[in-house]
């Protein structure tokens, strides 16, 4: 962040923390606040803020979800977990709050229940590329290559200019042997600036030496 950033950043939490001093009981407020410092780097007055925000509305789903991305961030998954769960419980159709916890439990290494959490997403807003990028992932970790291929290519449907799903759709294809479509979607995805493993690569190489 360049150094007139953090001045712009400063002013608008300057500005915010007025706010929430002039208007203490401004969800508003208070959730901007948040997501500002959050912004910032500065996690523990974000936590702070999204806490006194479901105070003031314990049943805003946007809060609870922001609250268990943070948490996320922080490296609590017991608490990130909970916060989403909470948002789903409000809000059972929130698509977001489903793909948090699939995320979670993806970065728990539990597979199954990380398909289960984006399946439940994906029913609920099938637009989200995210979601079907990391459950390609997800797919990709259970062994289940032949559904990695399906959702990877649903991912890059919605959005083509997605490296990360490019990169996905390379490693669902190299899975299923097709070095050819793998390599190409592996040069798609680091034109598009991600950061393709060195050794996937190498990889890919020798799949078509092989074939």
């Amino acid at each position: 962040m360049s150094h007139q950033a953090e001045e712009n950043l400063e002013a608008v939490i300057a500005e915010l923390e007025k706010k929430c001093t002039e208007h203490p009981d401004s969800l508003l407020a208070h959730h901007n606040l948040a997501m500002v410092y959050r912004k910032a780097g500065r996690r523990q007055e974000a936590l702070r803020e999204l806490v006194r925000s479901i105070e003031l509305d314990p049943l805003s789903v946007e809060t609870h979800v922001n609250l268990g991305a943070l948490y996320f961030e922080m490296g609590d998954l017991d608490k990130a977990l909970a916060a989403n769960e909470k948002a789903a419980q409000i809000l059972p159709e929130s698509a977001q709050a489903h793909a948090n916890i699939g995320l979670i439990w993806q970065q728990r290494g539990e597979a199954d229940k990380a398909i289960a959490s984006y399946e439940e997403s994906t029913r609920h807003d099938p637009k989200l590329a995210t979601t079907w990028v990391n459950l390609t992932t997800a797919h990709i970790m259970a062994g289940n290559f032949d559904q990695a291929l399906t959702v990877a290519q649903k991912a890059v449907e919605l959005d083509p200019d997605f490296s990360m799903a490019q990169n996905n759709l390379a490693v669902a294809l190299y899975y299923k042997a097709d070095f050819q479509a793998a390599r190409r979607h592996a040069d798609k995805a680091k034109a598009l600036g991600f950061p393709v493993d060195p050794r996937f690569e190498e990889a890919i190489a020798e799949g078509l030496a092989r074939s």
